[in-house]
């Protein structure tokens, strides 16, 4: 009788132990580092970060109370992201939030203990940050932003608004984007039934932009598609005022261009991404491994069509994409 109940106790405090560990870990105040892929001043930086506080608070997790993050912003200068990596790290957070390829690579080189939720990373299995989606392994987990079958879609969509375009640049950096290829096989394969030739155009600083925008210029039926890139993001603005001058009709990747001016945009929601990662680092933080949450990839996207500039470029903008949009900006 005396064993049974000495077994008895051994099995519940088994149960009760884990759940007293947690109890105490969680009387003290949590640490998120968080790097996000835009600059503070940018509304779409402002509408995802307060996507993830608002969807960490619903999950109890109170900055100034039980919780605190420490924030980094991108900027123009391509060495920040790792500066950024090393300056959160030494904070040592109980968990990393990585925005875009550039900025997890920033954190992979810095820490492989630090649980890690990325969001926006377009091929974290061929990029070699995960070993599979089903099964990331390590310490990193996320949410994936593109399927690379899209490329089709994007040319597709360009044709319609402009059926008179022939050649299409696609544009990307290819440090920021080194996952270009896997986009550029897509959008070649969508192109043949379209009669259309992409081209892959390379660019490392807003001088290249400038001159392969004005290279494009001179030539005649031509178009643009941007790859989700964090530099393109950085510097849509520019981007967009290029395409603008020399009336280049554009297929961008995130709403965000389309709202600064570009004409079309078809991309995942990225804020719905960052409303989704609270759940995976609230569950982190109450002790289920990063290795074990598989990669999720995105369930909700937008197409967005900007009309004002589809009447500055003389484009009659079809009534069957209209009904298509997710959202019309006159």
């Amino acid at each position: 009788m005396r064993r049974r109940n000495f077994f008895a106790g051994l099995a519940s405090a088994t149960v009760v132990w884990p759940l007293a560990a947690y109890a105490q870990q969680s009387n003290r105040v949590r640490r998120l580092a968080v790097y996000m892929t835009l600059a503070e001043g940018d509304p779409e930086a402002q509408r995802e970060f307060a996507a993830l506080q608002q969807g960490l608070a619903a999950l109890g997790w109170i900055e100034g109370n039980n919780f605190h993050i420490d924030t980094r912003w991108a900027t123009a200068d391509p060495n920040s992201v790792r500066t950024s990596a090393a300056e959160l790290v030494k904070l040592a957070p109980d968990v990393i939030l990585a925005s875009a390829t550039d900025g997890l690579a920033a954190f992979r080189q810095e820490t492989q203990t630090i649980p890690t939720v990325f969001v926006s990373v377009s091929d974290p299995v061929g990029q070699g940050f995960v070993e599979s989606l089903a099964h990331p392994g390590d310490n990193i987990t996320g949410f994936t932003a593109f399927e690379f079958s899209m490329g089709a879609k994007w040319i597709e969509t360009l044709k319609e608004i402009s059926p008179s375009v022939q050649r299409i640049a696609v544009m990307f950096n290819p440090t920021t984007a080194p996952y270009f290829r896997l986009f550029l096989r897509s959008i070649e394969a969508g192109a043949t039934p379209f009669s259309v030739k992409p081209s892959a155009t390379p660019v490392q600083d807003l001088a290249e932009v400038d001159s392969a925008m004005t290279a494009l210029a001179a030539e005649r039926n031509v178009g643009l598609i941007c790859l989700s890139d964090s530099f393109t993001s950085v510097h849509r603005k520019t981007i967009i005022s290029l395409a603008a001058r020399y009336t280049i009709p554009a297929m961008f990747p995130w709403r965000e261009f389309a709202a600064d001016g570009g004409l079309l945009s078809y991309g995942p929601d990225r804020v719905d991404m960052y409303r989704r990662a609270p759940a995976y680092i609230d569950r982190i933080l109450k002790g289920v491994r990063a290795a074990d949450l598989p990669v999720q990839q995105p369930t909700k996207f937008q197409f967005v069509i900007n009309l004002k500039t589809a009447k500055a470029l003389g484009l009659d903008v079809p009534a069957t994409l209209l009904a298509r949009a997710d959202e019309v900006i006159e």
